[in-house]
């Protein structure tokens, strides 16, 4: 075995991919600015604590260990940034009032979302603290939908749904502990006859309201089926009411949208709206995100919030294929007219490689498409052939 292999699923990203994904990054992080979110580095690695605080088991199994030398204390590589996104408004910034964060950066994963998924995603988000109404999730969705779009990404599947009708559900039943998360399992799955067995001792209503949310997914229609097959209590109301206030807002901006009220992932993360992004075709999501008030609790000081989250690398795999690199080449010299000429060339946003002596037999693999030449004691840029 080659002691330069790289571990399975951790891959080296190289220069054209790994320019079109910086080129990204400054896009959508720029954008993010232009909205007032403030950028935020948070540390690779923290206390295990810190990083799984409010976060539920999933993103225990997601989380490397190890133990730290200084302290004996056990530590993790973050899986998520949006916790220490969290941490960071609770305990550092301490505002009262609304704060709007962005971040990018790699986190780890002991195994990979899904096929051919990565286990270094290179997570790039946002996060609104500290306003509980329905506002901040139309404004992060819609933030969302204008990132994809700085990707390069202009048409869009949105799914809606909302955690508070399966809570509410299971409060009904009094569900708690295992059996509660056995439930969850069998409607994340969407697996029918499992829950069916689950289910086949609970109150009448609830046990139909739980069999009919795999069925309530599709369009505009939903809501409707939803308010007849549910129970009609406040808690199952206002979640109606809010996914149809955000489908009739989202909906001029993203014609595919559809309302699935069987989603509950991350049901020990999220507390209301969840929502994710597809490209058409693609059963990957490119972005995801919802509400999880619960998580402020956690570092000692309650914050609603909501937010979105995005890999980058998968941002760069569906915008298209990478453009072809426009360079410039230029002579080695110590002329001083050429020398300005490049520093103009470069300050106007060309790349300009200067040639080092002895590799004029390797100048196609540079990928210049033209050259800085001397005519009549001027330098001019003329076109190569490819």
């Amino acid at each position: 075995m080659h002691n330069w292999l790289l571990p399975e699923y951790i891959e080296d990203i190289l220069p054209a991919e790994a320019q079109r994904m910086e080129n990204m990054r400054r896009r959508i992080l720029d954008l993010m600015r232009s909205h007032g979110y403030e950028l935020v580095i948070p540390p690779m690695i923290e206390y295990l604590e810190s990083l799984l605080s409010g976060t539920g088991r999933d993103m225990d199994l997601k989380t490397f260990k190890l133990v730290d030398q200084l302290s004996g204390r056990l530590m993790g590589l973050r899986a998520d940034i949006t916790p220490q996104a969290a941490r960071i408004d609770a305990h550092l910034l301490n505002r009262k009032g609304v704060t709007r964060l962005c971040y990018c950066g790699p986190v780890v994963h002991t195994l990979p979302a899904g096929l051919g998924g990565s286990r270094e995603p290179l997570q790039i988000g946002a996060e609104i603290y500290g306003h509980a109404g329905l506002e901040s999730d139309l404004e992060i969705q819609r933030l969302m939908l204008e990132s994809l779009a700085a990707a390069g990404i202009g048409r869009v599947k949105l799914d809606l749904g909302h955690m508070g009708v399966f809570r509410a559900l299971a409060e009904m039943a009094g569900l708690s502990g295992e059996a509660e998360s056995e439930l969850f399992r069998a409607l994340q799955a969407k697996d029918v006859p499992t829950l069916k067995a689950l289910s086949k001792d609970l109150n009448g209503n609830v046990r139909e309201g739980l069999l009919a949310l795999p069925e309530l997914y599709g369009g505009a229609d939903v809501l409707a089926a939803a308010r007849r097959r549910l129970p009609r209590i406040d808690r199952i109301d206002r979640a109606l009411n809010d996914l149809q206030r955000l489908a009739e807002s989202l909906g001029p901006l993203v014609p595919d949208l559809s309302l699935d009220l069987s989603e509950v992932r991350g049901y020990h993360y999220h507390s209301g709206v969840v929502f994710a992004a597809y490209a058409p075709g693609s059963a990957q999501a490119l972005a995801l995100g919802g509400r999880y008030d619960e998580v402020g609790k956690a570092f000692g000081r309650a914050r609603a919030a909501t937010g979105f989250s995005a890999d980058l690398r998968v941002l760069t795999l569906v915008s298209g294929p990478a453009p072809q690199l426009s360079a410039v080449r230029a002579p080695h010299s110590d002329d001083p007219v050429l020398g300005e000429m490049i520093r103009a060339l470069r300050a106007q946003g060309d790349v300009v490689m200067v040639e080092l002596p002895g590799h004029e037999d390797a100048r196609g693999e540079t990928g210049c498409d033209r050259e800085l030449v001397l005519r009549d004691g001027q330098w001019e840029v003329v076109g190569l052939r490819r």
